[in-house]
């Protein structure tokens, strides 16, 4: 899940996302829009290549779900694989689509089509408004505030719950089937939204990795950042310390043009740093690099934002073990612990400043979630983090906001919308977080009643739950998988059981 924060502007930080980068998502061909067709996804896990297969299906929603014009409606894309789901004793896992590409959090969301055979679930996946092929206004929907009005949280949510009655009023065996929503990054605030909003239409949610705290002040601004730091403190000696160390000496250099020169040379950058912007963006590519390493900290090979080895930052952190060499010296470890995340394949001929990320995110639309609900603070200290002092200034980040989209923020709305710590008059949620997402920071970590319960990953970056099994997975989120299955059998349980006792 992208979020806001880097050098006092309002940027796509991926931090799920998902919550990162300037780039677009991918545009799936025209060959793909057919109303209703079939096709194949592959997933690659310890066990090798897993063909996946899902059909896509779109729906028509109204652009506002809380106005009466109703002539302005926009396809809504779907997937749907039923291989293991059962008419009888059944189930509807409801993957509530964040911001990117539909197929993209199909193809990385393996714990679905891991436990769909036990569940005998049909899956759902359903894309966000605004994000993939699903545009309200086509080619118009980013051009300006007016067209983006209807792009919130809400809208996205109301989207779900008339698909869900499309589904069971459409497909045969449907109407009377248990469904739970699932979700990571934002799609798990999603999720646990979607569960605490329409409890009449899902049975429970598996919000995943979900920071529904990271708003005003229910958190404090700095957790984010002091999480980062505490990955890579704990995966190799003085690599905090060398990061900590690096943003002076590059300030250093950035001092004259023969040391902006040395800078884009060495850091071997696909477009030469000329002045003090270019050097802010350098910094804040870089801030960005280390907190997506931290994201993706995974005990395996991977390619969820990257290609990347097993256990990234212990590799990273390989190149970081002396803060007290020189500046040239440093920068240039500093380099080589870049190409872990940007050259681990051996492609890249440079590194690009402008690009952090796949680019099946929609940062576009993200950047104006971000300034307008989705507003979570973010900060640093340079004591208690590795990174430079960056206080949180909200009524800059209202300017930069303004001139970006023509908007300004509304900080305390979600938490005036969906209860902030409030929620204990909620059921049926499980709230996953792994030690080592520093999303985890303003997620919910600990039980709040019987039923909204916190499973903790010690050994967990962003929502490894909710990825496909692998030989390599720690026996941390195993157990943790098979809690939330546990939970899951439960939700189905109960239901059945009232719809008998109805009859």
């Amino acid at each position: 899940m992208p979020a806001s924060w880097a050098m006092g502007r309002p940027t796509a930080l991926l931090l799920l996302l998902a919550f990162l980068t300037p780039g677009a998502a991918i545009r799936v061909p025209p060959a793909m829009k057919a109303l209703s067709s079939l096709r194949w996804s592959t997933s690659f896990t310890s066990r090798g290549t897993v063909a996946k297969k899902y059909s896509i299906h779109y729906i028509q929603q109204k652009v506002n779900h809380f106005g009466f014009d109703a002539d302005k409606t926009f396809k809504q894309r779907y997937l749907i694989a039923d291989e293991h789901w059962k008419k009888n004793g059944g189930s509807i896992l409801f993957y509530t689509g964040n911001e990117g590409d539909i197929t993209w959090f199909c193809n990385n969301t393996g714990f679905m089509w891991d436990v769909a055979a036990q569940l005998k679930a049909m899956l759902v996946f359903a894309e966000h408004r605004y994000y993939g092929e699903s545009l309200p206004f086509g080619n118009k929907s980013f051009t300006d505030s007016r067209h983006l009005d209807f792009l919130t949280s809400e809208q996205a949510l109301a989207d779900f719950a008339v698909l869900i009655k499309h589904l069971k009023k459409t497909i045969p065996g449907a109407k009377n089937q248990p469904v739970i929503a699932i979700g990571g990054s934002y799609g798990g605030m999603l999720a646990a939204w979607f569960r605490m909003k329409y409890s009449h239409i899902v049975v429970g949610a598996l919000a995943a990795s979900a920071p529904i705290w990271h708003f005003g002040n229910l958190v404090p601004c700095g957790v984010f950042m002091e999480i980062v730091t505490k990955d890579f403190k704990r995966s190799g000696p003085n690599c905090s310390e060398t990061i900590r160390s690096s943003w002076d000496a590059i300030n250093r250099f950035a001092r004259t043009g023969a040391g902006l020169r040395w800078l884009s040379e060495n850091l071997d950058l696909c477009t030469a740093l000329t002045n003090t912007q270019d050097v802010q963006n350098l910094k804040a590519w870089i801030s960005e690099t280390w907190i997506n390493l931290a994201m993706v900290d995974y005990p395996y090979e991977s390619d969820f934002l990257q290609p990347l080895p097993a256990w990234p930052i212990k590799v990273v952190c390989q190149y970081l073990k002396n803060p007290s060499v020189s500046d040239a010296q440093l920068l240039q470890n500093i380099f080589q612990a870049l190409n872990v995340y940007y050259n681990y394949s051996g492609q890249a001929s440079c590194l690009n400043i402008s690009e952090t990320t796949t680019s099946s995110l929609g940062t576009q639309g993200w950047s104006y979630q971000a300034c307008t609900e989705m507003v979570m603070p973010f900060c640093t200290n340079g004591i208690d983090d590795m990174f430079e002092p960056h206080s949180w200034n909200l009524r800059e980040f209202s300017e930069d906001c303004f001139k970006q989209w023509g908007v300004r923020p509304r900080p305390a709305w979600i938490i005036t919308m969906y209860g902030g710590k409030n929620i204990s008059s909620h059921t049926n949620i499980i709230f996953s977080n792994g030690e080592l997402d520093p999303w985890s920071g303003g997620g919910v970590t600990k039980d709040i009643t019987d039923t909204l319960v916190a499973i903790t990953i010690p050994e967990g970056a962003h929502h490894l739950d909710l990825r496909a099994r692998n030989a390599f997975d720690p026996t941390t989120v195993l157990l943790a998988r098979s809690l939330e299955v546990r939970h899951m059998k439960q939700w189905i349980r109960d239901f059945y059981a009232n719809q008998r006792k109805k009859h």
